[in-house]
């Protein structure tokens, strides 16, 4: 009987890409166009990663008053259309990446993405930085009826890639992405260099790491320890 090949899925922003400068760059678009103050890159850890609708209704809540709720269905639309042609101006791989990526499919594992951000732009994205191919499944908004931290998200994507959710672990960036593994049972990889105002060890991940260098012998450790109720 073999053995499936382990599964390494990744959360985009703050995680895979650093796309602050694109995403900031946007909302500071429709900030400048309703005659709001724009805000600096370094805002993301507390504006990023929950999607643009909240991106947007935090940067307008910086200012005092958040967008009234009839406004923020446009506001996400032309965010979304300008952040489209915009998406890759400056936004790049993290450090080490590539070479993580390619290492992994080397060595057999099935690789994927599991992200909050709409899978067509999520696509787009990664096919703009050059790294679309190197993944089975890439899986976002729309990809499914749920979205994380719902663990089905998680377990879905697992499945797209034709993994096994018994040997798969999580990488992401924030407390999305941990209790999307958490909930779905599965172990995670916290990044401490992405967009979270809370510092991912005080979040329960099962490894953490600095940089991509870090992450094969954090992958292997984990996948070399007993599951749960096993000795």
């Amino acid at each position: 009987m073999t053995t499936t090949a382990p599964t390494l899925v990744f959360d985009l922003d703050g995680t895979l890409a650093d796309t602050a400068h694109d995403l900031i760059a946007t909302l500071n678009v429709l900030l400048a166009r309703e005659g709001r103050p724009k805000v600096a890159p370094e805002a993301a850890r507390s504006l990023v990663g929950a999607g643009a609708r909240a991106l947007i209704e935090r940067g307008f809540a910086l200012d005092g008053a958040p967008p009234p709720p009839e406004q923020v269905d446009p506001l996400v639309q032309d965010f979304l259309a300008h952040y489209e042609a915009h998406i890759a101006d400056e936004s790049r791989l993290f450090p080490g990446a590539l070479t993580a990526l390619d290492r992994f499919a080397a060595a057999g594992f099935r690789l994927a993405v599991c992200t909050n951000k709409p899978e067509r732009l999520a696509k787009l994205l990664l096919e703009k930085l050059e790294a679309a191919d190197r993944f089975a499944a890439i899986c976002g908004r729309g990809t499914f009826p749920m979205h994380k931290p719902d663990p089905r998200t998680l377990l879905l994507t697992i499945e797209a890639a034709g993994g096994d959710p018994r040997r798969a672990v999580m990488v992401g960036d924030s407390k999305t992405d941990v209790d999307t593994a958490k909930n779905a049972g599965a172990p995670v990889v916290a990044v401490d260099f992405g967009y979270t105002d809370v510092p991912v060890s005080e979040l329960g991940p099962d490894r953490i790491i600095s940089h991509f260098d870090d992450l094969w012998d954090a992958t292997h450790a984990i996948l070399r320890a007993p599951a749960p109720g096993r000795t």
